[in-house]
C-alpha cells in the first residue's frame, strides 16, 4: 500500500503541476468500501486520515475495530436513505451525498454537527444518485439555514469510461455550479480520472482501487 499511495500522490502532484495548482489544494479521500478495517488501519498508519464509505451498515460493522483511531475522519459518499440519518450522523463527520432539502432537514434534526456536501447528478444514467441542478437552490438554502450542517462542497460521479476525458464536461459543470453558489470544495475524480478532475478544479479526489487494489468482498463479522 505504501508504494500505491506514493504513486497516487505522485499523480496528484503531476496533475497539479500541469494545472499550475498547489498540490496542497487537493485532498485525498481513501475509499474503503468493501475493504475491512485492517485496510483502514494500514492506510491510517501511512498518514491518511480521511476515509470514504458508501453504506451506513457497512461502516457500522467496521466502526468498533477502528474506534481507537481518534482523529480519523469518516465521509459518507454513497446514497443515504432518510431512515438511516440517525446512524449516519453518529458514524460520520461528513455527509458528502446529500441530494434533497428533506434529507438535509432530517440530518439537521439529529442535532450533531456535520460537514455537508451536495451530490449533483450531471448524467442521465438511472443508476446514478444525486440532485438535479435545478433543485440546488432549495438544497443550498436548507443546509445554510440549518443549525448543525455546514455546507462545504459539491460532489459528482460521472459515467464510467475508459477515456478519462469523457468526464471533463461533468467536472467543468460542477465547478461552474460551485462558483454560482459560492461553494468552496469540489469532490470529483476517482482512480481512473483524477488528473482530469484536478485540471478542472477538484479539491477532493476519491481513490479506492489505486490505493487498495481490486475490491474483494469483506469477510463477514462474528
Amino acid at each position: 500500500m505504501a508504494a500505491r499511495l506514493a504513486r497516487v500522490r505522485e499523480r496528484i502532484e503531476n496533475a497539479c503541476a500541469r494545472a499550475r495548482r498547489d498540490p496542497g489544494s487537493v485532498k485525498l479521500l481513501a475509499v474503503t468500501k468493501v475493504f475491512g478495517p485492517e485496510a483502514i488501519r494500514e492506510a491510517y498508519g501511512l498518514g491518511l486520515r480521511h476515509f470514504g464509505e458508501n453504506y451506513v451498515q457497512e461502516m457500522e460493522r467496521k466502526a468498533p475495530a477502528i474506534a481507537d483511531l481518534t482523529d480519523i475522519r469518516l465521509h459518507l459518499i454513497g446514497h443515504l436513505q432518510s431512515n438511516k440519518t440517525k446512524k449516519a450522523a453518529q458514524l460520520f463527520c461528513s455527509i458528502d451525498s446529500i441530494d434533497s432539502a428533506r434529507l438535509a432537514e432530517r440530518l439537521n434534526a439529529e442535532s450533531i454537527p456535520l460537514e455537508a456536501m451536495i451530490e449533483v447528478k450531471l448524467s442521465p444514467e438511472e443508476t446514478k444518485s444525486g440532485a438535479d441542478p435545478v433543485d440546488l437552490p432549495a438544497i443550498v438554502e436548507a443546509i445554510r439555514s440549518s443549525r448543525y450542517l455546514k455546507l462545504v462542497g459539491l460532489m459528482t460521479v460521472p459515467p464510467w469510461s475508459e477515456d478519462a476525458e469523457t468526464a471533463r464536461p461533468h467536472f467543468s459543470k460542477l465547478r461552474e455550479l460551485a462558483g454560482r453558489y459560492a461553494i468552496p470544495e469540489l469532490s470529483m475524480g476517482m482512480s481512473d480520472d483524477l488528473e482530469v478532475a484536478i485540471e478542472e478544479g477538484a479539491t477532493w479526489v476519491r481513490v479506492g482501487t489505486a490505493l487498495f487494489g481490486r475490491r474483494k468482498p469483506m469477510r463477514p463479522g462474528p
